[in-house]
């Protein structure tokens, strides 16, 4: 797969099962991990596709810890949950956990680590999903992921150039 560009999101396959999610921020490294790690600035940012609301973010931000997001769709009531256990965290450089969906749109399970990286006051996100199947991995490539992942990073980027208090 070569890779594809949706706003200033690549999404790229990697090896049989990985999907590689990389995007810039024009800011420091410290204030992206915040918003990563901080329940009350993820439920700003972490919305998914215009018209779903984040309605819990519960982060135990410990190795071993667990976080749980659920999201409601405005107009149907829809609702969408997600959970997984931190497999290892090294604050404002790199955070391994667990993923699985309640009612999972790809099969089975994965493993999520966010990497950051900071040069010149630009902060390089670079997401790498490695699912539990290659099937998995296929069925997440076939969806508009992209379209909901990029809409959630855009506002991230506006509440980057806001005060996070």
């Amino acid at each position: 797969m070569e890779t594809r560009v949706t706003g200033k999101l690549k999404v790229a396959a990697a090896g049989d099962r990985g999907v590689v999610m990389t995007r810039e921020f024009h800011a420091p490294r410290t204030l992206v991990y915040k918003a990563f790690t901080t329940p009350d600035l993820v439920k700003r940012w972490l919305a998914g596709p215009e018209g779903w609301t984040m309605t819990v973010c519960d982060i135990d931000l410990q190795t071993g810890g667990s976080y749980r997001y659920e999201w409601k769709k405005d107009e149907t009531g829809e609702e969408l949950g997600m959970g997984g256990v931190y497999k290892e965290i090294v604050p404002n450089e790199r955070i391994v956990a667990t993923e699985k969906f309640d009612m999972s749109w790809y099969p089975g399970g994965a493993v999520v680590t966010t990497a950051l990286s900071e040069k010149g006051g630009i902060t390089t996100l670079e997401t790498t999903v490695t699912y539990d199947t290659k099937e998995a991995r296929e069925a997440v490539l076939r969806s508009p992921m992209d379209t909901g992942v990029e809409a959630s990073y855009a506002r991230l980027e506006k509440l980057l150039t806001t005060d996070l208090a």
